[in-house]
């Protein structure tokens, strides 16, 4: 029992206790607007409430356990988890599960959803990492052989994706990690006309449903759905609740868009940031931005002092998708940005979600509780 309890003292002094209470205050946000946003769903708010409960104990467990684990441990095994990647999202195809006849994202298991790219985020964030730390030490980073090689790696896990939200969400991890790691300006000018150019061939060549199309456009074109009963009505739902909020917002339970089925769809789950704009008005939303922000910039301040490349570009990673999440999912529930499925961390309904987020956060704890602070590091 005193080594239990000497090990959980010694846990406490070196894990990052304040990423670790942010993140708790951001799920527990999160948990009490899912409460009021649900409470007038036929069912009542019980089934989401005991979900997402059940995924946040099971996430502080593993922020525990991925921050006791280091992420060179898993690096190393990147063969496992590259093989991994591929074959669960390959099974989309073949067991894949959409909503309401969306995208094949989801794998259901006993009436378990889960999502793969949830997953893959993670494992692509770390072995983008380990990828850029052995090119940076043992040949040429900024060769074009090397960059082939970290392209190949995205295409192959770009391709595999199932929707558009993710796969722009793993562009954007993939940028960042490139830019941090040291590549050099000009593959980036390169890479972003290709990317332009390609994206054109695209749309014209018919590559983007209809249904895409008009998601990408209505933001900026008024013209379409100009009733806001089709591509638009969940945002022009959303847009009205957030401003319904004002400066205080209604309270809790009583918004008017949020207290019934008949208000913002799927409320609980992408569109959540307007049911704590509605209920809690300019302030709450403001509150939901700085938590948010607050864990984006603690995993940028514990990469900035890690022991290495790899560990600092996994926290790196890390952040950068929590932040990409976040810009596009309050840019879709404010309408100045596509709806294209992407929820935002911690505050949207999802045990999946959650669960990983708590993962990628328990290793960049993992990182900080091996980092030599600058004063001990002049002692070697």
């Amino acid at each position: 029992m005193r080594r239990a309890g000497k090990a959980t003292l010694e846990y406490i002094k070196k894990a990052d206790m304040f990423l670790l209470v942010l993140s708790l205050i951001c799920s527990i946000f999160g948990i009490v607007l899912i409460w009021s946003s649900t409470r007038a769903f036929p069912g009542g708010a019980a089934p989401f409430l005991t979900i997402q409960i059940l995924a946040l104990f099971l996430g502080l467990f593993c922020f525990v356990l991925f921050s006791i684990i280091d992420v060179e441990i898993l690096a190393h095994r990147w063969k496992a988890i590259l093989i991994f990647n591929v074959l669960i999202l390959l099974s989309l195809f073949v067991f894949g599960v959409g909503i309401e006849g969306g995208d094949r994202i989801w794998l259901r298991f006993f009436g378990i959803g889960i999502q793969p790219s949830e997953i893959v985020k993670i494992t692509f964030v770390i072995l983008m990492a380990y990828q850029i730390q052995y090119l940076k030490e043992y040949k040429n980073l900024n060769s074009f052989f090397s960059l082939m090689q970290l392209a190949a790696h995205f295409v192959l896990i770009f391709v595999l994706l199932p929707d558009m939200g993710n796969s722009l969400i793993f562009l954007f991890i993939f940028i960042v990690i490139l830019f941090m790691g040291g590549v050099k300006l000009r593959w980036f000018a390169l890479g972003g006309a290709l990317l332009i150019a390609l994206f054109f061939i695209a749309w014209e060549g018919g590559f983007f449903a209809g249904y895409q199309m008009n998601r990408i456009l209505a933001p900026f074109d008024s013209s379409i759905d100009p009733l806001n009963q089709g591509v638009r009505f969940q945002v022009h739902r959303s847009r009205i609740a957030i401003a319904s909020g004002q400066i205080f917002g209604q309270g809790l339970g009583q918004g008017a868009q949020t207290q019934t089925r008949h208000g913002v769809p799927e409320q609980h789950t992408d569109i959540l940031f307007s049911a704590a704009a509605e209920e809690f008005g300019f302030i709450g939303a403001l509150v939901v931005i700085a938590l948010i922000v607050l864990v984006i910039i603690r995993c940028f301040y514990v990469g900035a002092r890690a022991r290495d490349t790899l560990s600092a570009l996994t926290c790196v990673g890390v952040g950068s998708f929590i932040m990409f999440q976040s810009l596009i999912n309050i840019g879709m529930t404010l309408g100045v940005g596509p709806v294209i499925g992407i929820a935002p961390p911690f505050f949207a309904y999802g045990g999946s979600s959650l669960v990983t987020t708590f993962i990628s956060l328990g290793l960049v704890s993992g990182v900080k509780m091996r980092t030599v602070s600058p004063w001990k590091r002049s002692l070697y």
